[in-house]
């Protein structure tokens, strides 16, 4: 009995070295990285087939290992990425924590909403589920039917798993904007020239074609603001450019100037119909918090900032200044 019992012990002994060793042991995929796709509702022994598909290990030992761990229930589904290091061990861990692999997409400030679209068709492993669509539809589904696309998406880097949808991250990205022009819109000063969230935007969406420059934003919004009061056309170029669509070809010219277009506001008064891009944080809260000024006029400087006139013949001598240090730059 005395035999025996030490013939047990070494044997279990043995054995639990063995399953420490298995545990701890990489899995011996067929790559350096291989993706598993585990699908809601998907059984233990569905995910240890799958693992065992892609590698040397024994589905049968995972499918164990899944149960006597205790686990098993707790394995969610979604899209991972094994490594060539991983093992039993780390794999359950893996998938009862849902560590997903995730990759990002970006989609910048002062974007169309048609360059987003094509941000998105370009991302990896993203379902472009909306490729076929039109703006139109795109807004019914994501629960703003009727309202046109543009401007409506925030600009950010946004995570995802692969396989996601094109229409998942835009539903991220309207809810962004939504919950970004609402607290904007809480703290627009009294008495400025836009009486909507929806103004806002679209007075927004200018100042971000307007300047990039952080210390101009609020005076940019302040000569909007003050022309809005009296009447007078916004005359900005990046709405003139918008409303050209794909006949502009990189230089403005006078004549598109007068040439007249919903979007166009050197023909027409007030703010465009619609957002002419996606506006960022700080354009949104230029746009309803303005600097106090008695500015009508601003001009680029050449360096990325804008010199600001209260009158047309002050405007007049900055042009001309700022004109030809920029002529004298390209001679």
């Amino acid at each position: 009995m005395r035999r025996l019992a030490v013939l047990l012990a070494s044997i279990l002994l043995a054995s639990a070295a063995l399953a420490w060793w298995w545990m701890h042991a990489p899995l011996g995929l067929s790559q350096d990285v291989v993706e598993l796709a585990v699908e809601p509702g998907s059984s233990a022994q569905e995910v240890a087939q799958a693992v065992a598909s892609q590698g040397s290990t024994p589905a049968s030992l995972l499918y164990w290992w899944f149960r006597l761990s205790g686990q098993s229930r707790n394995i969610k589904a979604g899209n991972y990425e094994l490594g060539s290091g991983t093992t039993p061990r780390s794999l359950l861990q893996k998938l009862v924590r849902g560590e997903q692999s995730l990759r990002s997409v970006t989609l910048l400030e002062g974007w169309t909403f048609a360059q987003m679209r094509d941000a998105l068709r370009q991302a990896d492993g993203l379902q472009p589920l909306t490729a076929g669509w039109s703006a139109e539809a795109i807004m019914e589904r994501v629960g703003k039917p009727g309202v046109p696309a543009e401007g409506w998406f925030f600009p950010d880097t946004y995570t995802y798993s692969k396989g996601a949808t094109d229409l998942s991250v835009l539903v991220r990205a309207m809810h962004a904007m939504e919950k970004k022009l609402a607290l904007a819109w809480a703290q627009r000063q009294p008495g400025i020239a836009v009486n909507s969230p929806e103004q806002a935007l679209v007075l927004a969406s200018i100042i971000e074609k307007e300047t990039g420059l952080e210390r101009d934003r609020a005076m940019v919004a302040s000569v909007f603001h003050n022309r809005l009061r009296i009447g007078m056309r916004l005359q900005t170029d990046p709405t003139v450019i918008y409303g050209m669509g794909a006949q502009f070809d990189g230089n403005l010219r006078r004549v598109d100037l007068l040439t007249d277009t919903p979007w166009n506001t050197y023909t027409r008064s007030g703010l465009p119909p619609t957002p002419i891009a996606a506006p960022s944080k700080a354009a949104l809260l230029a746009a309803v918090q303005p600097q106090a000024s008695n500015a009508l006029y601003f001009v680029a400087r050449g360096d990325g900032s804008s010199e600001f006139s209260a009158t047309l013949d002050a405007h007049n001598r900055a042009v001309n200044r700022y004109q030809r240090k920029q002529q004298a730059r390209a001679d």
